[in-house]
This record gives structure tokens, sequence and C-alpha cells, in this order.
């Protein structure tokens, strides 16, 4: 059979595999435990940390989107870096880029403090300081594209390059754009990961995370550490992921019409002073998110006119977009990176970064787009007001 397309991958995954009753949809396998067949004698499944069916179905759905050779399933997005990371050892380097999420960043940045590795921090669009940064001849490279909440683009394929020709693995964390709009593993990278909490579960019910690797062994031995320090997902948590799996595609063609719309209003609001989003053509890596994306995702940052106290304007006038942490939900949501997201990362980070007080970072649900430009419409006009 000639290879299917990712809608297509996401809707039939696992459905009519059920031999027992023939169900359409795949039944969820709940045991924590399973039988041997006899003395010395384990089955495929034998205790539901190590393995479970309907966490497989998931881990090869998503391994199969992500044309890659192997997927893990973990109980968070960080728990899915934690494992990836136990590839690294106290000499090795791991070269960051600046801006990622503040949630990674501080996990890389305390174990790094711990000794558990070397830990270098560049801004992955200097080409001069990643460079520098690959010559010092890392083990492992971590990219992050869009970045999170700046929306950043750097480009996989050109770090890909230069990270393998130092013998470097190089992890793509591609949340923001999910599978269906970017596939990092064919733009050279070794291992992807994803908060599956987000637009891969898509309905905010879920917490998970994924691993997909490129190379058969290497998924192995991450299903190997994930199982060895706990850290694998849950049978429900997967079935319901499963089922949002299979609306992925429609959901993301959805979020992005109405994102695209959104950012310009956005860019031509007086009470805006910066849009960052890839979308628009004066984003200033537009050009390689088309080369190497297929969409330019739901996920858009801006910069308030004024100080925190618009900021506080603003989120007490809007309704239809709830002060909510995480993203990638069918509701809209909006966030005030350093007070949330970011909080984690020390105020110096921040400020390197780009993460000022007045940057506010929208999720672009499924609602009505024209109720939500109304909602933001009055709300920005309620700001421009107290300026």
């Amino acid at each position: 059979m000639r290879k299917l397309n990712s809608e297509t991958i996401a809707v039939r995954a696992g459905i009519d595999t059920d031999t027992q009753h023939g169900a359409v949809v795949p039944p969820i396998y709940l045991s924590s435990n399973y039988t041997f067949k006899g003395f010395d004698q384990p089955r495929e499944y034998d205790y539901a940390r190590r393995g479970n069916p309907t966490r497989s179905q998931l881990a090869q759905a998503l391994a199969e989107l992500e044309d890659g050779a192997y997927g893990v399933m973990t109980s968070t997005g960080l728990s899915a870096i934690m494992t990836v990371i136990q590839l690294l050892s106290p000499q090795d380097i791991l070269v960051i880029p600046h801006d990622c999420y503040g949630g990674s960043y501080r996990m890389f940045d305390h174990l790094a403090r711990r000794g558990l590795f070397k830990l270098v921090v560049v801004d992955q669009n200097d080409n001069n300081a990643l460079k520098n940064a690959i010559a010092l001849n890392p083990k492992m490279v971590w990219v992050e594209t869009p970045s999170n909440p700046l929306l950043r683009i750097v480009d996989i394929q050109a770090i890909a390059d230069i990270a393998k020709a130092v013998g470097a693995i190089v992890v793509v964390d591609n949340t923001f754009l999910s599978p269906i709009l970017q596939q990092p593993l064919n733009l050279g990278a070794d291992i992807v990961i994803h908060s599956c909490t987000k637009y891969i579960n898509g309905h905010s019910d879920v917490v998970a995370g994924a691993i997909v690797t490129k190379d058969q062994q290497l998924g192995v031995d991450l299903d190997w550490w994930a199982n060895c320090i706990g850290v694998t997902g849950g049978a429900f948590d997967s079935y319901l992921i499963m089922r949002g799996l299979r609306t992925l595609a429609v959901r993301m063609r959805q979020h992005q019409e109405s994102a695209a719309t959104i950012a310009v209003f956005l860019d031509n609001h007086p009470a805006v002073s910066h849009v960052y989003y890839p979308g628009l053509p004066s984003h200033p890596q537009h050009q390689l998110a088309k080369t190497q994306q297929s969409g330019f995702g739901a996920m858009l940052s801006f910069e308030l006119a004024g100080t925190i106290e618009q900021v506080k304007i603003l989120v007490d006038e809007i309704s239809l977009f709830c002060l909510a942490e995480s993203l990638g939900g069918v509701e809209s949501l909006i966030a005030h990176p350093a007070t949330m997201t970011h909080a984690g990362m020390e105020p110096v980070a921040r400020t390197a970064a780009g993460i000022g007080d007045c940057l506010i970072r929208l999720s672009i649900g499924l609602e009505s787009v024209d109720d939500l430009l109304a909602d933001l419409s009055d709300s920005l006009d309620s700001v421009l007001a107290s300026i």
C-alpha cells in the first residue's frame, strides 16, 4: 500500500484492529499486570509500566505521523524531556536555545547545576554563536521551533547538518506545530518530542508526552529508560489522546485559519506594538517557516503598548480567552509568560530571551473567529483608553 496522508494516519490509528469482538474503535486495556503463559514465559505485556496495548497503539500512530521508527509515550511533556536526557553523562555537553519553554529551561538549568551534564545556552539564530557552541563537540543539540513564546524559527536542517558533523544527537521539540505541520525527522533530527497535552490531545483534559526516534534502536533504548525511571504514560490517558488524535488535522486547519486572521488584526491595532507570528510576511523567519513547515500554526504573541498596568486591564477585560497556561486546546487561552509559563526562568534569562513584562501569548481555539475578534477589539480598546 502507498504511504498514507497524515490525516488518514491520524484517523485510522488502531481502527478495526480488535480481533476478539470486531470493535471498530480499539478497546482500552486498563489492567496493571498481565499473566505469563507459563513458567518463565512472559507475554508481550507483563506489567503496565513497561508496556500496555493502548499505549503501544498511540506510540505507533505518532511514530508513523512523524515518519519515525519508534514511539514512546510518557506521563508528561517534561518527563519525555527527562527520558531523553538520560542519554547524557556528566562530561557531555547539551546545547539548548536561549528562548526555549520556561519549564524546559528550568529543568536543563537545575540538572546541569547538579552536574548531570554541561549546559551551553545559545541564540540558535546567531550563526557564529551556534557554530562556537557546536565546536565544543556537544553530545546533544536541543531545538525548539517555533519557540515558546516568541515564535522564532530556526533552520532544523542547517542545525542538524553542523551538529551531525560532530556526532551530536539532534532533538526537536515539535509541540507548537504537531506532526501535521512539521516533521523534523525528515529535516535531519534524530529525536522529536511532544507535549501531547497540547494539540495532539487538543481538549485540555490530559497531561502526557511523547518521544519519536528516527532510529529503531535509539527508540528501544529510550523506551527502556522511560520504564526504568517510571515515567511511562497511562492507558486511559493514551485512549483519550488517541481520540483527540483522530481530529488533529481538521482542528489544526481551523486553528490556523483563525490565528492568521487574528494576527493581522493585532498587527493593525494601535494598542499593540509588535506581533510575533510566523505567518506574517514581516516575521524575520517567514520564508524559512514556509520551507520547513506546512503551516504557520495557531500560537501567536504580541507586545502590548504601555506597562504592566495595561496588561492587567487586558486580562481583566477579555472574556473569551481564559487566563491559563498550556495551549493547543479547543478553547482560546491568554497567558502572560513573564508571570506564568516562563516564571521559572530567572529574570536575567527571561530578559536575554526577549520575554518582557508586556508580552502576551495567545493560543487560538476553535470558537468563532468573529467572536474572538470582537472580544479582542473591545479589550484592546479599553487598554488604549487607559494609556
